[in-house]
């Protein structure tokens, strides 16, 4: 969030009806669908990178878009820090490894723009790579986009009160401990910095070929529909019908006798304990 004051917890609207959601995410996601159909047949490339503060939502939306899409051409980046073979590179060059082909989509679960966040606030990188970065990431999204990628970023915009709230909810959640590292924890602490780094940011980076869209996220059901809905609106997707596909015959076994079944090993039906008796 800019700014370089802690900000109280925006009042939000009344949030979003279970069913309600459930509902229109389920018109959402058949929707994507239809949009990955188009992108395969069409060979068209799109990108798509997730930022904001840890604990944003960024997680549970790139979650919700890629349920039903089709693993084989739409993907997930969610990169580790760098070998030291890959510090040794252009800093851009193992994002540009994992740019899509012809009827890929790919999602950056974080993506270079950590160089300009998390690197730059913790002081993982100089001062002099910063800047340099920040001079050279519009220029490099520039050539993604005149190549023909469909470049979409998305800001998930997270209130302090909130985010605090997320960490504390993690912190006896077994499921999900293991996304509570020393890093986020710091963020609290460096609040104020992140807040400057993002501004910083986005007078460099907002661009009219590749520019921000902000999604206010302390309603985790109503950012993650706005997320899905406005990408599909900016993929210019049309709606093809499905080749026609019957299901043949079965043709009864003349000739093949199933082995015993006590000559094979099962898996325990561990659920057959939990069944009422």
């Amino acid at each position: 969030m800019a700014g370089s004051k802690k900000t109280k917890k925006k009042p939000s609207a009344r949030r979003v009806a279970r069913q309600a959601y459930e509902a229109e995410l389920e018109r959402l996601q058949i929707e994507l669908v239809s949009m990955q159909q188009w992108v395969t047949a069409a060979g068209a490339r799109v990108v798509v990178v997730f930022e904001g503060r840890d604990a944003a939502g960024k997680g549970g939306a790139i979650k919700r878009i890629m349920q039903y899409l089709n693993p084989r051409t739409a993907r997930v980046v969610a990169l580790p820090m760098p070998s030291e073979r890959e510090r040794g590179q252009w800093y851009f060059q193992r994002y540009i490894e994992r740019l899509p082909t012809a009827g890929e989509i790919v999602l950056y679960d974080r993506s270079w723009y950590n160089r300009a966040g998390v690197e730059h606030v913790m002081g993982y990188c100089t001062p002099q790579q910063y800047e340099l970065f920040l001079q050279q990431a519009p220029d490099f999204e520039r050539m993604l986009v005149a190549d023909g990628i469909i470049l979409i970023k998305y800001w998930f915009s997270v209130s302090d009160a909130e985010q605090e709230a997320r960490f504390k909810s993690r912190l006896n959640d077994p499921m999900r401990r293991w996304k509570l590292s020393e890093t986020d924890l710091l963020s609290i602490t460096r609040w104020e910095d992140y807040s400057r780094a993002k501004d910083e940011m986005f007078a460099a980076t907002d661009i009219p070929e590749a520019p921000w869209w902000t999604i206010e996220s302390d309603d985790k059901r109503s950012a993650r529909l706005n997320a899905i809905n406005h990408l599909l609106g900016q993929v210019p997707y049309e709606s093809l019908e499905p080749e026609s596909v019957e299901i043949p015959h079965r043709p009864h076994a003349e000739d093949y006798e199933r082995p015993p079944r006590e000559l094979h090993r099962y898996v325990p039906d561990h659920a057959d304990t939990l069944r009422a008796t």
